[in-house]
């Protein structure tokens, strides 16, 4: 299965993913977490590891990449560019060189790409590097891809939901958030199925979310926890055992 997690910025995208990535972990599944936020360098920190080097220097960096990819989606020249037969054949988790993971445990990340210099350029080939990464990963039974979405809906925009199995939107209580809840559902229709994951929840927001968003779709309500706070605000690893999160895993596995 490959999933995405998605949503606003600062809805809780990247606890999110690294507390699913170690629960499914911790049940035998070897996880792959992909990073394919150009701008946020915090994922790496609560899965407790080291950050990769960026994907996108296996295929000579940002700058070729426009061109390798613009030859591999009109089918001229793709004999060329070994690199871009390393995806056409279809990329299996061995075949994802070292160098460009981190693992611990059954947890493997890979970094897609990051914005690191002033004036490098925009993040369109790291969004167009990930779709066609996503579109050819052959998982095997007992595999799960879990992508840690860009925020907002570009990548929506950029067809990246096309390698898609399953969309994870998360939800905390802000306007912009729920407004986007519905975005994403509309977005995704003949893509993928999409359910939601309320973070930072209490009681006393229950009537907001009951008239804004189909409640059908909520797989689990995590509410605002002191800990995961100060991990995310000292960068360091996220290690806590949450019966919401546990059921969000019991439901991962149920959907494979």
């Amino acid at each position: 299965m490959k999933l995405i997690v998605c949503g606003k910025g600062g809805s809780g995208k990247s606890v999110i993913s690294a507390l699913l990535a170690k629960h499914l972990a911790k049940r035998r599944y070897k996880v792959l977490v992909i990073d394919n936020d150009e701008s946020n360098f915090g994922l790496h920190h609560l899965l407790g590891m080291e950050i990769p080097e960026d994907f996108t220097r296996f295929f000579g960096g940002k700058k070729n990449i426009g061109e390798k990819l613009l030859g591999f989606v009109k089918e001229v020249g793709i004999r060329k560019n070994p690199e871009m037969e390393f995806l056409e054949k279809g990329v299996k988790l061995d075949d994802i060189p070292e160098k460009y993971l981190s693992q611990k445990g059954n947890i493997k990340l890979l970094a897609v790409g990051k914005i690191h210099e002033f004036g490098e350029g925009c993040a369109c080939p790291i969004n167009a590097l990930s779709k066609e990464l996503l579109k050819n990963l052959r998982l095997k039974e007992g595999e799960i891809a879990i992508v840690d979405a860009d925020a907002g809906t570009e990548h929506f925009g950029r067809g990246i939901e096309e390698g898609i199995d399953l969309v994870l939107m998360t939800i905390d209580p802000t306007y912009e958030s729920l407004a986007l809840a519905k975005k994403v559902l509309h977005l995704a229709s003949g893509q993928a199925e999409v359910y939601y994951v309320v973070n930072k929840y209490s009681e006393e927001i229950k009537d907001a979310f009951l008239n804004s968003i189909d409640l059908d779709r909520v797989v689990t309500y995590l509410p605002l926890n002191k800990e995961i706070f100060r991990a995310s605000l000292e960068g360091r690893e996220l290690s806590l055992d949450l019966k919401e999160i546990e059921d969000l895993s019991d439901w991962v596995t149920k959907k494979i």
